[in-house]
């Protein structure tokens, strides 16, 4: 008969758990080098990584929507990230849209846009519009603006809301906008068109669906059956010394961010497997209340002895934007933009104005501070007057 000793016994029974914890480990392993992997796969083909407006981004930046639209309507979309591919794609019949092409030199662009009929800047700078001779930036703003010109694919746009306006040279057609400026140049002197358009805002994935924004994207790039989008880049710039800016991901090898990636997935994992639960959270009272008020006198006295008057300013705006969100019915961290747009709808006056009183320059000395606030208490007050109109009115 063989006997069995205690150790022998023990020894059996500490081998199964040994066994599955090497088994378990082995697989959070396994599944952190599949999340690791997949990570790094993700960030480097990430259509968020590229730049406003382009055609193959699915950010809110980014046009993909209006690429989309064009393609259903039956337009070729063809999308060029170099001036090699533009004059391969460029015929007579095409279209050549872009952004504000700053990475390339004057002649350069002279010669990508001289073999195009038609050509679209979906966003443009002070020295492109001195190039081109076809206008220059206007001050100002309008609230929402309809064609009100002699082009004919406008007519059916409806109305926008344009974030930038510009003055016509002479000869040159203005589209949507007033006397102040307009949003819209095209510019048919010789022969060809030459079309000016500030749509960082009005093209991207998060506003292309407002007011008339992609009618107006459709009437811009829609007028022939190919369209040759151009997205300018460092890599592709002719301007002598100009280089990529160098990043985190151009220093460093290839194998850096997967590796990282894999290390924070490990400890991760760790962390949840041996993690302790320390029991709910034990409510403490504190020994000393304050009161806000105590609170809200003493920022007050450091401020007024630190004569900051634009701390204080940017302080009083802070609370009038967050005071009027709430009354507007938008979200309290509602940027001042929203706020200004919807203020303006609210009280029926230029936006323009409500944005530079909730976001401009700060105060320079205590006399405009003053000022400041009173016009902010203004602005607060009549924004409550309407309300208490409105809510009379549905009495």
């Amino acid at each position: 008969m063989t006997l069995v000793t205690p150790q022998d016994a023990t020894t059996a029974e500490r081998r199964p758990r040994r066994t599955g914890a090497i088994v378990g480990w082995a697989l959070i392993g396994i599944l952190v080098l599949v999340v690791a992997y997949a990570a790094s796969q993700f960030a480097a083909s990430s259509p968020g990584a590229r730049g406003a407006l382009d055609p193959e981004s699915r950010s809110d930046t980014g046009a993909l929507a209006l690429a989309e639209i064009l393609r259903d309507r039956g337009v070729e979309v063809e999308v060029a990230r170099s001036r090699a591919e533009v004059r391969a794609a460029l015929d007579d019949d095409a279209t050549l849209a872009m952004t504000n092409p700053y990475t390339l030199s004057d002649d350069a662009i002279a010669d990508l846009i001289a073999p195009a009929a038609r050509v679209v800047f979906l966003s443009t700078g002070t020295h492109l519009l001195g190039e081109l001779r076809i206008g220059e930036p206007a001050p100002g703003s309008v609230s929402t603006a309809a064609a009100d010109c002699a082009v004919p694919e406008f007519a059916e746009v409806g109305t926008i809301r344009p974030d930038r306006l510009f003055s016509p040279a002479s000869g040159v057609d203005a589209c949507f906008g007033d006397d102040s400026g307009a949003a819209v140049l095209v510019d048919d002197r010789d022969g060809n068109r030459r079309t000016i358009v500030d749509g960082t805002k009005l093209f991207s994935n998060a506003f292309l669906a407002e007011n008339g924004n992609a009618a107006l994207g459709l009437a811009l790039l829609g007028q022939s059956d190919r369209l040759v989008w151009y997205v300018p880049s460092f890599q592709d710039s002719d301007v002598e010394g100009t280089a990529a800016p160098d990043t985190l991901g151009s220093l460093t090898p290839d194998w850096v961010t997967p590796a990282i990636l894999l290390l924070l997935a490990a400890g991760l994992a760790v962390a949840v497997a041996r993690g302790r639960r320390f029991g709910p959270l034990v409510a403490e009272t504190l020994p000393v209340t304050v009161r806000a008020s105590e609170t809200m006198l003493g920022r007050a006295r450091l401020t007024a002895k630190a004569a900051d008057a634009p701390h204080a300013a940017e302080a009083l705006r802070e609370g009038t934007r967050r005071r009027l969100a709430v009354r507007l019915g938008l979200a309290v961290q509602a940027g001042a933009d929203e706020v200004a747009d919807a203020a303006a709808d609210r009280l029926r006056i230029p936006r323009g104005t409500l944005q530079a009183l909730l976001a401009g320059a700060p105060p320079a000395d205590d006399a405009t501070l003053i000022a400041l606030a009173r016009q902010l208490d203004e602005l607060e007050t009549a924004v409550e007057d309407t309300a208490r109109t409105a809510r009379s009115d549905d009495g």
